[in-house]
């Protein structure tokens, strides 16, 4: 299910980011570290009121030192337009009303998006005062806050829950949901067009909920199958200069849709810093992950270059290690069919039950191979585990003290799950709870 996405934007330094962390409650809003990788935060989800949403915080994501202002803050505005449905449009209560507020305003209007005007930095009675100036930007009401002491932020949320689009009800049933993502110009339509050219039944194609996408329904080997395309990034005129980075906007909405996620890699560019962002939105919404690297038939090769390129993407995306390789050509057809065979497969290993007695077998095993370390002299105990859910495999594990696991000894338990059991391409999720 997708979340509505809601756009902060505005000129630099009115505050977008400084909002974007209080909102989402957390003191990072562009670089946050996780295990096995760094990569840029361009978005978060947040929640209000029970509605959970997607945030976007614009700034400071497309710099241009040397061009006009106002060309450059128009191209932002553009792109945030073209994808969400609820816009909130930032000024500096203390600079005051500028031709650039004035060029931004003129573009909402016309956009025929909710637009919410969050007058910053109003941190005391006389700028709350002041930001009525603001009403000349004919956008409506308008909402005095303070991004960094949080004053007025509750009230400008209560607005935006009125202004969201309604609830979309569960999608029905359309089999398994395989999305198609990756940067511009790796092969994505040319993929879904190689897939949909196979031996295969087309049932139907309809719009699907991400703009300019096209969902595509089909029997693979029987099995009904819903294929999520994102190729639509590059819209007609001229090209943003940050469209490329808002790509991973659209990759994420249609992760958030999916079962499995084929990532397309170029295989003449190798993996690039946008691919692991797109990797790590996968990661986040744990759903199952192929790695398709595409226009393999440009590539010049002998009997060590797939080994050599396994290892390269093996290297560059190593939070993901788990996740199958396909070195394919969407041109040629070569292994297209391969590619959806080991997504069906993936998702098989996403519904895959232990049971019980053999989870605490494997989990005594692994304990009696390698001890839990020790900290200040006690040492992690497991007394009992349990699988609670599905897709992905989910595991409760009782213990002594949560505390005592450390983060390598997490990643051993999962490693052997993975050994014993497979769960191929799919995230496992450990949970650890102090036994009652």
């Amino acid at each position: 299910m997708t979340k509505p996405l809601v756009a902060l934007v505005g000129r630099p330094n009115v505050g977008k980011s400084t909002l974007f962390n209080r909102l989402i409650e957390e003191p990072l809003a562009i670089v946050e570290d996780v295990p096995g990788t760094t990569r840029d935060r361009i978005y978060a989800d947040a929640e209000w009121g029970g509605r959970a949403l997607t945030l976007i915080d614009t700034g400071g994501l497309f710099p241009d030192s040397t061009g006009d202002l106002v060309a450059s803050v128009r191209d932002q505005v553009e792109i945030a337009i073209a994808e969400a449905e609820v816009i909130i449009f930032m000024v500096d209560v203390k600079e005051g009303l500028t031709a650039s507020d004035l060029e931004i305003a003129q573009l909402l209007r016309r956009s025929n998006k909710p637009v919410l005007l969050a007058v910053n930095k109003a941190d005391n009675e006389s700028r709350r005062r002041a930001a009525v100036e603001f009403h000349e930007l004919g956008l409506g009401d308008l909402y005095p806050i303070s991004a960094l002491h949080g004053t007025g932020t509750g009230d400008l949320l209560d607005a935006l829950l009125h202004v969201l689009p309604p609830r979309q009800p569960e999608e029905s049933a359309e089999g398994i949901k395989v999305a198609i993502v990756g940067r511009p110009n790796v092969g994505k339509s040319s993929l879904l067009n190689a897939i949909l050219g196979q031996e295969r039944m087309i049932v139907s194609e309809k719009p699907g909920t991400t703009r300019d996408a096209v969902d595509s329904f089909i029997e693979w080997d029987g099995q009904p199958v819903t294929l999520i395309d994102t190729a639509g990034i590059r819209r007609r005129g001229r090209v943003a200069a940050g469209i490329e980075r808002y790509s991973v906007i659209r990759a994420l909405r249609a992760v958030q849709r999916a079962d499995v996620v084929l990532l397309l890699i170029d295989a003449v560019d190798g993996v690039t810093a946008q691919d692991a962002h797109i990797t790590g939105y996968i990661l986040d919404e744990a759903k199952g992950i192929v790695v398709v690297v595409n226009k393999w038939d440009l590539v010049q090769k002998d009997s060590y270059t797939m080994e050599q390129y396994s290892r390269q993407i093996r290297r560059a995306l190593k939070f993901v290690s788990y996740s199958p390789l396909v070195f394919a050509s969407a041109i040629t057809g070569q292994r297209v069919g391969k590619a959806m065979d080991v997504a069906l497969r993936v998702q098989r290993a996403r519904s895959v039950r232990v049971p019980t007695a053999e989870l605490n077998k494997l989990m005594r095993d692994a304990v009696s191979r390698h001890s839990p370390p020790s900290k200040r002299g006690r040492r992690l105990r497991i007394y009992y585990a349990t699988q609670v859910g599905v897709a992905p495999p989910s595991f409760v594990l009782f213990v002594n003290d949560p505390q005592l696991v450390h983060f390598t000894y997490h990643r051993y338990l999962q490693n052997q799950l993975r050994e014993a059991i497979g769960f191929e391409g799919s995230p496992l999720r450990l949970t650890f709870r102090k036994r009652a």
